[in-house]
């Protein structure tokens, strides 16, 4: 979610394109009896292409309306969208609709399929829409959807004659009907059975594998748990994964304030991020690419000790040692890498109000130190 370079202004339509998905501190109001409510609180998200991420938070926390800012079905009161290049925030309601049909693949909890057409009309029905392809060309590729999704036979049946298992499919076929690089998904399986469900998932799997992004809202924690990634939402606000899963005892609370604290950092491959024997500034998390750990052997020269990569955090060792960096830290080689970074005070305060945390980033630090310790062992025997 952080990392990249956030000067993108105006209405510039063509994006970064560094990201398939991007928001930025995007705010969504709405007026109500009572005032305004916020829904989405100054959002960034960013998402790769070829991701398969679930978007999970309590009801109200503001799920459906981030997927309504991504699929342009809603926009937003201030901030900036862009998906698949195009900046959704600076487009007309005809633009939108039309580039909406080729790029957003929506899969709804109730099926949505139109009752009165058979399940390959229905299919056919997106293709129709954007003028995509010949007519001979719709009722062919809608079949061969429907064979991807394991349901050929039933094209020329009404969907009330479809179970729901084979509904949900339907409706994936017609969401692949453009071939569009996003599918967004609005809890696909919360009204199936389990095993149904878990038939779907892996569907969804097979197509991130064939190249497509998946963005699933969910309640299903089992479910989020299989994803390559996961959006939390708390009352509007995004917490940062990583931080999440790198710190899974802190309360969504102290998650949201720790997020807001979180600096974006970038290095080019090879610049150096830390060095060793200088005073630590911050706890820096990975949130893409790599950074090799280098260790000073005695012969004065430095060796890769360790390779840290996505996920990972370095410098709670001297953070909470109060020392000074036992290592540098380098930039990967082949592609630099992207840090969260949260600054000494902040991540001093943080550990000091969790009990859980503050043991486990200890005995964490204690492992590490424990492994450079050794490292500069075997470097000097070697």
């Amino acid at each position: 979610m952080f990392g990249i370079d956030r000067k993108k202004q105006g209405t510039d339509e063509s994006g970064s394109g560094e990201y398939l998905i991007d928001l930025i501190e995007v705010v969504k109001q709405y007026q109500t009896a009572a005032g305004p409510f916020s829904a989405l609180k100054r959002v960034d998200l960013r998402v790769d292409t070829g991701e398969f991420v679930a978007v999970v938070g309590k009801s109200g926390s503001g799920k459906s309306t981030l997927i309504n800012m991504i699929t342009g079905i809603d926009r937003p009161t201030s901030g900036q969208v862009f998906v698949a290049g195009t900046a959704l925030h600076a487009l007309g309601e005809n633009r939108l609709a039309a580039w909406r049909g080729r790029n957003i693949g929506v899969i709804f909890q109730f099926f949505q399929l139109l009752p009165s057409l058979t399940v390959i009309e229905n299919v056919m029905l997106p293709m129709d829409f954007c003028h995509l392809y010949s007519g001979r060309e719709r009722i062919d590729r809608a079949m061969d959807l429907l064979a991807q999704v394991e349901i050929p036979e039933q094209a020329h049946k009404l969907p009330s004659a479809l179970s729901g298992g084979q509904q949900q499919r339907a409706a994936i076929a017609r969401a692949l009907a453009n071939d569009p690089p996003i599918l967004v998904a609005d809890e696909p399986t919360g009204n199936l059975d389990s095993r149904t469900a878990d038939s779907i998932f892996r569907l969804f799997e097979r197509l991130v594998d064939q190249g497509k992004t998946v963005l699933m809202v969910t309640h299903d924690q089992d479910m989020a748990h299989r994803v390559t990634r996961t959006v939390i939402l708390s009352d509007g606000e995004v917490i940062e994964d990583r931080l999440a899963q790198t710190f899974p005892a802190l309360t969504p609370a102290q998650l949201v304030r720790a997020t807001h604290d979180l600096a974006p950092e970038r290095y080019e491959p090879g610049a150096i991020i830390l060095r060793e024997g200088e005073k630590p500034d911050a706890l820096h998390i990975i949130t893409r690419g790599q950074v090799d750990v280098l260790v000073t052997g005695p012969d004065g020269l430095e060796v890769v000790a360790a390779r840290m990569t996505t996920g990972q955090y370095f410098g709670e060792v001297e953070l909470m040692s109060g020392g000074r960096n036992i290592a540098t830290i380098r930039a990967g080689l082949d592609s630099g890498v992207e840090l969260a970074s949260l600054e000494s005070d902040a991540f001093r305060a943080l550990v000091a109000e969790s009990g859980p945390t503050r043991e486990e980033v200890a005995r964490l630090a204690r492992d590490r130190l424990a492994e450079n310790v050794a490292s500069r062992r075997r470097r000097a025997n070697a």
